[in-house]
């Protein structure tokens, strides 16, 4: 039952300037259970953070709030198994050749036999579902697929209820939409552009309790990836 968004614009902006509607996707998503963030670095590369206290409970979020970005990714935790409740188990998950960002919403229900090569590989450290999700994509990512058909596979592979997001290192968020208990809407909050998913509420709650400034809204149909393009607008199928 997590909640978590990507948000990109085309002149940088800080993070602190997306808390507001972080503090409301938390409280209203019923999330609350660790928080996590990347974003395009001004180096060019991602960077992440990840805490295992709320969003709203973590002194970390004022050092990130202050960094600087123009592409992001935002986990916001509530796990269906509380045991996982460690570091190992926060998103986003980081590819660590530098890759991309992963985070999921829902569940990915047959995760267990690969956890179990991935195990024996030495690849996991965590125990939730989604850190065998972020394995996989390790191994199935290429320059010559395109992203939404990486996400797409990865939900073919595991099934179950999920929302898959991605931060590529060209600096492209994409956001799968596979979760039919929690839909995903794009939309603009002044100059960025959002993807996010919907506090688990099967209308358009959202853009009541946690945006209502939203501009330019959409929902992402089911079985679809959106990608925010370089202006913050969101792209169906890229």
């Amino acid at each position: 039952m997590c909640e978590h968004f990507i948000a990109r614009a085309a002149e940088p902006f800080r993070f602190e300037e997306l808390w507001p509607f972080t503090e409301k996707l938390e409280r209203f998503g019923i999330a609350g259970f660790g928080w996590g963030a990347s974003w395009v670095g001004a180096d060019g590369r991602l960077d992440s953070y990840r805490d295992v206290r709320a969003f709203c409970d973590d002194p970390g979020r004022e050092r990130v709030g202050v960094i600087e970005t123009t592409a992001a990714l935002v986990h916001l935790r509530r796990p269906s198994r509380l045991s996982t409740l460690t570091l190992p188990d926060t998103q986003p998950f980081e590819d660590p050749a530098g890759r991309f960002a992963f985070s999921h919403n829902g569940d990915l229900r047959d995760y267990r036999g690969l956890r179990a090569r991935y195990r024996a590989d030495g690849r996991i450290h965590g125990r939730a579902d989604t850190e065998v999700g972020a394995r996989w994509l390790e191994d199935a990512w290429s320059p010559d697929e395109p992203v939404a058909h990486l996400l797409a596979a990865l939900h073919d592979r595991f099934g179950g209820q999920a929302n898959l997001a991605v931060l590529a290192a060209d600096g492209t968020p994409h956001h799968y939409a596979g979760n039919g208990e929690n839909p995903v809407f794009a939309f603009r909050l002044g100059r960025i552009g959002l993807a996010s998913t919907g506090i688990y509420s099967l209308d358009r709650s959202l853009f009541r309790f946690v945006a209502p400034a939203a501009k330019d809204r959409q929902l992402i149909r089911i079985g679809s990836t959106a990608a925010l393009d370089a202006h913050g607008r969101a792209i169906a199928g890229a």
